[in-house]
């Protein structure tokens, strides 16, 4: 299977593609085994380090996993790549990565007022209060912010949106602690357990617009408490 390499793509680039191109056109799955690196040389027109190249950058990306005296192995640990990947960088947040993150989930919750308000059962709203019952009975700041996460996890469900859910587990170290350094243990207890409730009453009503305000009033909330403490350690 030749495949002619683009403008500016490396013969390692060019192998990458055509495996990935093997898996999809032999319809191989999870478990599976690929051909062999002398098999893929041959195959490929390639090298034999330019085989081990790509396989090791199709390793890195979560699609392969390669073991001695077994070979190449079809997997899927793509999702814990990329959330690796993004968590790597989450240690110092800056009000850039905050205002950025909170738009983005602005864009996926607020922007997907009226698929809520429309799609939202009975069942949505009481685990939606259950989860909200856990905030004002904590007493630990991770826990809180974990509670604070399933909430809105649960409230993008709603949409049965696969990839939504995905971009939130990715996301996830990132999203912890931007709720970490905007709140205090007492204000996961008061404001955004009252934030919360309002969301709830807003989407039992209905109300795309109240829904709306009430959301990206509390998705902004800790923007005043985080420019603070970065002004504190400037």
């Amino acid at each position: 299977m030749m495949r002619s390499g683009q403008a500016g793509e490396s013969a390692v680039d060019a192998v990458v593609q055509q495996i990935r191109d093997l898996i999809a056109s032999s319809r191989l799955k999870v478990g599976d085994s690929l051909p062999t690196e002398r098999e893929l040389c041959a195959q490929f027109n390639a090298s034999r380090n330019t085989v081990r190249e790509a396989m090791r950058i199709l390793k890195a990306y979560g699609l392969v996993d390669v073991r001695p005296k077994i070979g190449a192995t079809i997997i899927d640990n793509r999702m814990s790549r990329a959330f690796e990947l993004f968590s790597f960088n989450t240690m110092e947040l800056s009000r850039k990565s905050f205002s950025d993150v909170q738009a983005l989930r602005g864009l996926l919750e607020v922007g997907s007022a009226e698929m809520l308000v429309d799609k939202v059962n009975r069942n949505d709203l009481n685990e939606l209060n259950d989860i909200n019952a856990e905030l004002a009975a904590n007493h630990d700041l991770n826990e809180a912010s974990e509670i604070d996460y399933a909430f809105h996890v649960r409230l993008v469900s709603i949409l049965d949106n696969a990839a939504i859910l995905d971009v939130y587990a990715v996301m996830k170290p990132v999203i912890l602690r931007i709720m970490q350094k905007g709140k205090t243990r007492r204000t996961f207890m008061t404001e955004t357990f009252s934030e919360h409730q309002g969301v709830i009453d807003a989407l039992a009503a209905r109300d795309r617009l109240a829904f709306q305000y009430r959301l990206r009033t509390h998705l902004m909330f800790g923007a005043r408490h985080f420019s603070q403490e970065m002004e504190a350690t400037a």
